[in-house]
């Protein structure tokens, strides 16, 4: 079995040199497998004449479409290095990471290019140009050489490139192929999430190499629902934020459908959940039960999953962030088992998954094959496992600090693990709040609860540590405002709305809503709606939307203190 990434994709042409590899969704560029590798063969003569060698680092600041597979098998044909940059990132975050990974070449889209580089720059449209057909890219490989660098968002402080091997992401990619069932045959993916993120690269790239998938590339990722409809993947992995928004899509359509229709829906999720609930806890479901589900399957939820593009997956997962699982609960009701996968960049994003026939709502599952998961005497989770990093470009001391001389990786996350070996986390190391009272909370698991509490919640800060009781900053959801502005004779924008007195209830109410689902120490006692909006890779969210906790408490620091006031 191949251990570089190269040599599983020549076995990938091999088994099918005229099958599709990447299109993107408007179908004006579509490339075969036989087509890619020429192409990313000629490009690579014309790096190397260019003066790239073994080793060295080639920048990478594209949106999501075919081209990129082209530029990135390029670089890995020469033994270089490709390194991604977010699209959203800052002329200052862009000098960091080309400064850090000395990255003598970009391969760029001028749209993304923000101020002087300090590298020679190919654009992406001018890569043809670039080429040299003819070029002879065989060299030895060695499974042990970097794949790539990936940048971590940057969420406690600058970025740090996290270097992985061919042989770690590899090792890494086939056993979470063989946890989630994705071994069975060639199938489809959307590319959407930034190829600087780990999750990105491994679901929508490496993967379909090894497996042989279809790809759609989406260069943006609003139309989302557009790409579902039309590839109807068969494996979609997305943050989050993305379900949450799905879900909110299925239940407006529901109650603009009336009250009656609104009523039936309701029933027969309520059905469906008592059905999941037994299967969970591993109770036999009675029969009647099962013929009404089966019943209300076929005529409420099998329609439901055609209209959403996800009639034929065969795996469904989220990760990146916290998931409610309210929102998991719900797809698993419908008949979409959306499952969580947890990792992180540090290990190729490969450390556990729910397996699909054995679903655990709330919990990321279990180690992939040949992982093993331990706690420590904090609860940090601790994980050693094949797929770990090479180390911190440039950082020994960092990662040293990270990989233990035992080699577990210290994730920084809090968990627990259960009876039969679920992993379960409650929440960032450095971001637990201890109040002023002792007592220690999840930030998450709040921000959780307030963000399924009312739709026109988008983003919810909880602040507490050190503090005498919990305060949030609240940010509105521009698709939620998008449709309840106009409904309710409003404009629809979240900067117009966010001041708005019915607004500012409506927020108010879901708060003490989801007040009443916490316990009294985690409970928000006052809130602070933001007037504007949080996008991905602002000051407030990494491109993954995580929240970046301390610039949002720099940012709001007067906000927040009128809320201890």
């Amino acid at each position: 079995m191949s251990e570089h990434l190269l040599d599983a994709f020549d076995a990938t042409v091999a088994a099918g040199p005229d099958r599709l590899f990447v299109r993107d969704l408007e179908d004006t560029v579509r490339i075969t497998r036989a087509q890619l590798r020429d192409r990313a063969t000629a490009l690579a003569g014309g790096l190397h004449a260019r003066g790239i060698r073994a080793g060295d680092a080639v920048g990478l600041l594209l949106p999501n479409r075919p081209e990129f597979y082209v530029a990135d098998l390029a670089i890995l044909l020469l033994g270089a290095v490709p390194v991604s940059i977010y699209a959203t990132s800052s002329p200052e975050q862009i000098a960091h990471v080309l400064c850090d990974a000395d990255i003598r070449l970009l391969i760029a889209d001028p749209v993304l290019l923000r101020g002087d580089v300090a590298a020679d720059v190919i654009f992406v449209d001018a890569l043809d140009e670039a080429s040299l057909p003819g070029f002879d890219a065989t060299r030895p490989r060695d499974p042990d050489e970097l794949l790539t660098i990936i940048y971590t968002s940057g969420t406690t402080g600058p970025p740090k490139g996290v270097e992985l091997t061919h042989r770690a992401v590899l090792a890494g990619m086939r056993n979470l192929g063989a946890m989630l069932g994705l071994e069975d045959g060639p199938g489809r993916v959307i590319s959407w999430l930034p190829a600087a993120h780990i999750a990105e690269r491994g679901a929508h790239y490496y993967l379909p190499v090894i497996g042989g998938s279809e790809v759609t590339t989406l260069a943006d990722p609003k139309r989302i629902g557009d790409a579902l409809a039309a590839v109807r993947p068969t494996w979609f992995f997305a943050v989050p934020r993305v379900w949450e928004k799905l879900k909110a899509g299925v239940e407006a359509k529901v109650a603009a459908a009336g009250p009656e229709a609104a009523e039936r829906f309701a029933a027969a999720l309520t059905t469906a959940t008592e059905e999941l609930e037994l299967r969970q806890a591993g109770r036999p479901v009675p029969e009647e039960l099962a013929r009404r589900v089966d019943a209300l399957d076929a005529a409420a939820f099998a329609p439901l999953r055609t209209a959403l593009g996800l009639d034929e997956a065969r795996a469904l997962n989220t990760g990146s962030a916290p998931t409610p699982p309210d929102v998991t609960t719900f797809f698993h009701a419908i008949g979409l088992p959306v499952s969580e996968l947890w990792g992180m960049t540090e290990c190729a994003a490969c450390g556990t998954a729910v397996p699909p026939d054995r679903p655990r709502v709330g919990s990321v599952g279990l180690p992939l094959p040949g992982n093993e998961i331990r706690l420590a005497d904090d609860g940090e989770v601790l994980l050693r496992g094949p797929s770990l990093m090479a180390g911190y470009h440039g950082r020994p001391d960092a990662t040293a600090e990270t990989v233990d001389a035992d080699g577990w990786l210290h994730t920084g996350d809090v968990g627990r693990i259960d009876g039969d070996g679920y992993l379960w986390i409650v929440d960032r190391k450095k971001e637990l709040i201890i109040n002023a009272a002792g007592k220690n909370m999840s930030p998450s698991a709040i921000e959780s609860v307030m963000k399924s509490a009312h739709p026109l919640i988008g983003q919810v800060a909880v602040i507490g540590d050190a503090r005498p009781f919990n305060t949030a900053l609240v940010v509105l959801d521009p698709d939620a405002c998008a449709a309840w502005g106009p409904a309710h004779g409003k404009p629809g924008d979240v900067a117009a709305l966010s001041c708005d007195p019915e607004v500012r209830a409506q927020i108010a109410a879901g708060i003490e809503a989801a007040n009443a689902r916490l316990s009294r120490v985690e409970q928000v006692k006052r809130h602070h709606v933001v007037e504007g909006d949080w996008v991905p890779g602002g000051d407030e969210l990494t491109p993954t939307m995580k929240l970046r906790r301390a610039p949002i408490a720099a940012k709001y620091a007067d906000q927040i203190e009128e809320l201890y006031t």
